[in-house]
């Protein structure tokens, strides 16, 4: 196992001298055109905003208030038990909701919106029926769904766009006008010729949460409009040119004004109303259930069940104010933002950054844009999604310092190369380097300038700091830097190239410096010092000898070179 560490200890440290900070740059060239593909083909940087959408909406601070002229008449649970005894269970007979507007209406609310599909005729009351289509067409309020069924099913249709009245516009001079969709339509023809028609279909997002809501569907040129558009059309409302919005939501659910389909209902049958009679005066009232029994219960970033009705009143709400939430997202800002953050983070490991504080600055800055984005979801209607951005940026950041991580630890191993240690035992090259500054030098010139020198060598060597800021004794040794290589007497071309890379080191010393920040005036002296590591002794006692020796010929030796 030993063996097999040194080896790729060896590997790397090769790869490391081959490729120098070369490494980043590849590697950055890697991840653009990831981005690039990403962005053109894959789509999975560009929608990864999703469950970071969903924690920083269901985390807000400031959240709009829900508007209070929107009310929910809601078929629950109580009110399936409480209207059982008298009409039987569900679906009620017609006659019931045709008492329930005809005095609702009395109270002139602005809009009556049935979230019920009447598909079908009641075949046992049909007096029933017709009471309901007559209500209906006393009315100049009150808007019903249909159910666009799956695209599949229409060639089985006999429905055209353009049979249905105001149903469907042209969107494009190429509309289809043989084109047949599949619908399920209200029953009543009051509610048909009424114009006042929209799908109430929910789209959710491929995990299964609703999100978006699609004001309108283009099938075959034809523009199908969705419930709460046509409601916006109607009271005209400023409408959205955009197919779908992102829903702003009110909270979480239940936040809307809610009152129950049965204590309305028997209140009106009473002689002396307990309920104000101006109840929904002005109100646009959604008639809906979020009896779990009738199954129209959805997922939102808000909640895992979250009532139907209550998504279709919030689609209204944004539709009448024109809040609904906008995304910065889209290819061009995408890769534009993935590359900025990725080639910001390649120039600092290129130019070898302390890497102490550029983790600091790395962390801080990603985290600065989550806060960023949480931020303007808060005070504005935009959200900026920095998700996919983010995580490659992290990711290009994580293999790039896994790198480093690597190369620090071969370069820093004292091996022994070319043959195994033996009776021979091993030579070390000391180079103790003393930087000579008026003022302590920081810790990050000091990393830079390390660096520098294992970069600068072609073959392995070790570089040791020791710093004028440290305590104790080990303070007087002031700035300086411990360069050692180790080598087999009998490998005779890593020796060479131990020299030479000393030698290569001392005359370009100066300008290392320099590269640093340092100035140009600033003073350091060198010197070299071998010596050989045998068997014989210990390992540690042999390195504190030569350590001791090489400081004392640095400082008491003639021949120690300055280099200013």
């Amino acid at each position: 196992m030993i063996h097999i560490k040194l080896l790729v200890s060896q590997w790397i440290a090769h790869l490391s001298r081959r490729l120098r900070n070369n490494f980043y740059l590849y590697l950055a060239l890697l991840f653009s055109l990831f981005v690039l593909l990403d962005a053109s083909l894959l789509h999975i940087g560009e929608n990864m905003r999703d469950k970071a959408f969903d924690l920083m909406v269901r985390s807000r601070v400031l959240v709009p208030k829900a508007d209070q002229d929107i009310v929910i008449i809601d078929v629950n649970e109580a009110s399936l038990a409480a209207m059982s005894r008298e009409y039987g269970r569900w679906p009620w007979s017609r006659q019931v909701f045709g008492e329930f507007l005809e005095n609702i209406e009395q109270q002139k609310p602005k809009a009556v919106v049935f979230d019920i599909l009447f598909s079908d005729a009641d075949i046992a009351n049909p007096d029933s029926d017709a009471y309901f289509n007559d209500t209906i067409a006393a009315t100049n309020n009150t808007f019903f769904p249909f159910l666009r069924l799956p695209e599949a099913s229409d060639k089985l249709s006999q429905v055209k766009p353009g049979m249905i009245p105001g149903l469907a516009t042209t969107l494009s001079p190429g509309a289809d006008p043989n084109a047949t969709i599949a619908l399920v339509l209200p029953h009543f023809n009051a509610a048909l010729e009424s114009q006042r028609l929209g799908f109430h279909n929910i789209y959710p997002d491929n995990d299964g949460i609703v999100r978006e809501y699609r004001l309108f569907r283009d099938d075959y040129g034809w523009k199908l409009p969705s419930l709460p558009l046509t409601i916006g059309h109607t009271l005209n409302y400023k409408l959205p040119e955009a197919q779908n919005v992102l829903l702003n939501w009110r909270g979480k659910p239940f936040t809307y004004q809610y009152v129950t389909f049965s204590d309305v209902m028997l209140d009106m049958a009473r002689k002396t109303k307990k309920r104000p009679p101006n109840e929904f005066t002005g109100k646009i009232v959604i008639i809906g259930s979020t009896a779990p029994s009738l199954f129209d219960l959805k997922a939102t970033p808000m909640a895992k069940i979250h009532p139907g009705v209550e998504i279709l009143a919030t689609a209204i709400d944004n539709v009448k104010h024109g809040d609904y939430l906008h995304v910065w997202r889209g290819a061009l800002p995408y890769v534009f933002i993935s590359l900025l953050l990725i080639w910001l983070t390649t120039v600092a490991f290129y130019r070898n950054v302390d890497r102490d504080r550029f983790n600091t600055v790395f962390s801080s800055s990603q985290i600065g844009l989550l806060v960023l984005s949480y931020i303007g979801i808060n005070i504005t209607n935009t959200y900026l999604d920095f998700t996919g951005p983010i995580t490659w940026a992290i990711a290009y950041f994580s293999i790039a310092k896994i790198y480093a991580m690597a190369t620090d630890r071969a370069l820093q191993r004292w091996l022994a190369f070319g043959i195994k240690p033996g009776t021979e035992g091993t030579q070390a090259l000391i180079m103790p380097i003393l930087v000579e500054s008026e003022e302590a030098l920081g810790d990050a010139i000091l990393k830079k300038l390390k660096r520098k020198i294992e970069l600068a060598s072609r073959s392995p060597c070790n570089v040791e700091m020791l710093k004028g800021t440290q305590s104790g004794i080990w303070g007087l040794f002031g700035d300086m830097l411990i360069v050692s290589w180790t080598f087999s007497p009998a490998a005779i071309e890593y020796e060479q190239h131990a020299r030479q890379d000393a030698m290569q080191l001392s005359t370009q010393l100066s300008q290392l410096l320099v590269s640093v920040g340092l100035a140009e005036n600033t003073q350091a002296r060198f010197t070299l010092h071998e010596g050989a590591l045998t068997n014989e002794q210990a390992l540690a006692k042999q390195w504190r000898s030569l350590f001791a020796q090489a400081i004392i010929k640095l400082e008491h030796s003639d021949s120690a070179a300055t280099q200013t």
